[in-house]
């Protein structure tokens, strides 16, 4: 069972990211913020779910949701600051997105950085949570909504740029993914600073 809150009686932002590990397209990045009451028994970390699941699980989210937000970080700037700089600047746009104002984030995995407010300029605490995902329900949330965006979206690619599979593979470096890049080249949406 996942955890409601961190730090109950505030609006608490989950994020995540997801297409971290992926050759090709963007990072997806999402912030979450959850009602005190919200009850949701199938919410997971979205590694954890089907396909089917997640799309299902996706409108409730965003129905449901006090605020959320989803931000894609493209390859040319995963290339030119890394990946973990991108996931991170990626994950603290989602929050500036936000309709609500967090007053506490946490974050799935071990790496964050100060995030200020854009309107008060104060720092507003974080947490890192390794395997977040799998603990609180806001960061599970925001691990689907970013993994559902980005699913949509590699879709949306694969029929820019057939035969490398993302309908299936979603950019991830599977077999029939580098097979298709030894035969057919990279595309303008590869990361090219990710070995291939």
């Amino acid at each position: 069972m996942l955890l409601p809150f961190m730090v109950p009686g505030i609006p608490e932002a989950g994020c995540d990211e997801a297409g971290r590990g992926c050759l090709c397209g963007p990072v997806a990045c999402a912030a979450v913020i959850l009602p005190e009451d919200f009850l949701c028994e199938e919410l997971n970390d979205s590694k954890q779910l089907s396909a089917k699941s997640r799309e299902m699980l996706r409108p409730v989210i965003e129905r449901e949701a006090l605020a959320w937000a989803v931000v894609m970080v493209g390859p040319e700037e995963i290339d030119r600051i890394n990946i973990l700089k991108a996931s991170i600047a990626g994950m603290q746009r989602a929050i500036d997105a936000l309709e609500l104002r967090p007053r506490h984030i946490i974050v799935d995995g071990n790496r964050f950085t100060p995030y200020r407010d854009p309107e008060s300029f104060m720092e507003i605490p974080h947490t890192t949570v390794v395997k977040g995902d799998g603990k609180y329900m806001s960061i599970a949330a925001a691990s689907i909504l970013a993994k559902t965006h980005r699913d949509e979206l590699m879709q949306e690619y694969a029929r820019q740029y057939p035969g490398y599979g993302w309908e299936r593979n979603a950019g991830y470096p599977t077999k029939e993914h580098r097979e298709a890049i030894s035969r057919l080249g990279i595309t303008p949406i590869h990361r090219k600073t990710f070995r291939m």
